[in-house]
């Protein structure tokens, strides 16, 4: 039977209200009778439930979720989940609030970073910039006792407490396997559009398609890397230009964000290529309908916000996470297997 407070009282001699004022780190205590019942604390081995006292306190934890700006679906998804996740903020003791910061702009986010520090904060979930400034933000709030944690991009080697998000390597072999595949042995080569590489998801999703690509019977020649920085009007030009210069083309990848810049130049250009691209928007829908597009790679993103969520609270109180239930899954859409359209879907 696990020792209770009363258990702490009995053997230190003192009263619940001691003990109370003890667990809490509160005034009021004599050095000596403080150490009665620490000492009687660890006679019991008695172990507090962190979660069931900040209930009875009725706890609220500040939780920020810090954002790329600008023109991404996915991102303004994201952000749409945080909100509905506030709707039940009473219910699940959180305060939710977002900030957004310029794509890709590391300083920016270490600056947002240390400003979320400084309101003190229980937690913050931040889609990460693989960069100096971000790891030394990371570790700020470490030492300030404010977890954290990456979503959709990770920083693996850092301070962080968790990662939530899809496998991205996984997500780009099975965007090289689907278009070694599709392909066959059609011949041409196949362009990649990235919005950063200074993001890990992309250079992730990049290893992993380049290697899937690399393993399929015929050998496809793979051209450099074209970055948007999820930029619509950056993403349209560079493809359009890419269209025009490379008569053979055969496929296109888009690992990162720019589908609206991407969509504008095939409509400009015409079908006839392998296109895959990631998440299921309402544009990226409508081109798998009109055969535009082949495939799509989506996460879900009520998933993640609701797993930040849990991981941060859990955190914020020194208990476990259930690895298991915070896995996100990625999804492969084609044609024939569309979900019915979400609320977020442009």
């Amino acid at each position: 039977m696990r020792p209770t407070v009363h258990d702490i009282a009995a053997e230190a001699g003192v009263s619940l209200a001691t003990v109370d004022r003890v667990l809490n780190d509160r005034p009021g205590v004599r050095g000596v009778t403080k150490a009665k019942v620490e000492a009687a604390i660890a006679s019991l081995g008695y172990v507090r439930d962190v979660a069931a006292a900040n209930l009875a306190k009725s706890r609220v934890y500040p939780l920020v979720f810090i954002l790329p700006e600008g023109d991404n679906p996915f991102m303004r998804g994201l952000e749409a989940e945080v909100r509905r996740a506030g709707l039940h903020s009473a219910i699940e003791r959180t305060r939710l609030s977002v900030v957004t910061v310029p794509a890709f702009d590391a300083a920016a986010l270490a600056d947002a970073m240390d400003a979320a520090i400084a309101e003190g904060v229980s937690g913050i979930a931040a889609v990460a910039v693989d960069a100096l400034e971000v790891f030394a933000a990371i570790d700020r709030a470490r030492e300030a006792g404010v977890p954290v944690v990456t979503l959709v991009s990770d920083l693996s080697g850092s301070g962080r407490d968790h990662f939530i998000g899809v496998d991205n390597i996984a997500a780009g072999r099975t965007a090289g396997s689907l278009m070694g595949r599709f392909l066959g042995n059609r011949p041409g080569r196949v362009a990649v559009l990235a919005g950063s590489m200074r993001v890990r998801d992309h250079g992730e999703r990049l290893e992993g398609f380049l290697a899937a690509m690399s393993a399929m019977p015929n050998a496809r020649a793979i051209l450099p890397v074209l970055e948007g920085q999820d930029d619509p009007d950056l993403s349209f030009k560079l493809i359009a230009d890419c269209l025009a210069a490379v008569p053979d083309l055969a496929g296109i990848y888009n690992l990162g964000a720019g589908n609206r810049g991407l969509l504008k130049a095939l409509a400009v250009r015409g079908t006839g290529l392998c296109v895959i691209v990631h998440e299921l928007t309402g544009e990226t829908r409508g081109a798998l309908e009109s055969g535009v597009i082949d495939a799509v790679l989506n996460q879900d993103a009520g998933h993640e916000v609701r797993s930040a969520i849990r991981v941060l609270r859990a955190k914020a109180d020194g208990l476990s996470v259930n690895a298991a239930q915070e896995r996100i899954r990625l999804d492969i859409f084609i044609k024939d297997n569309l979900p019915p359209a979400g609320p977020d879907e442009e």
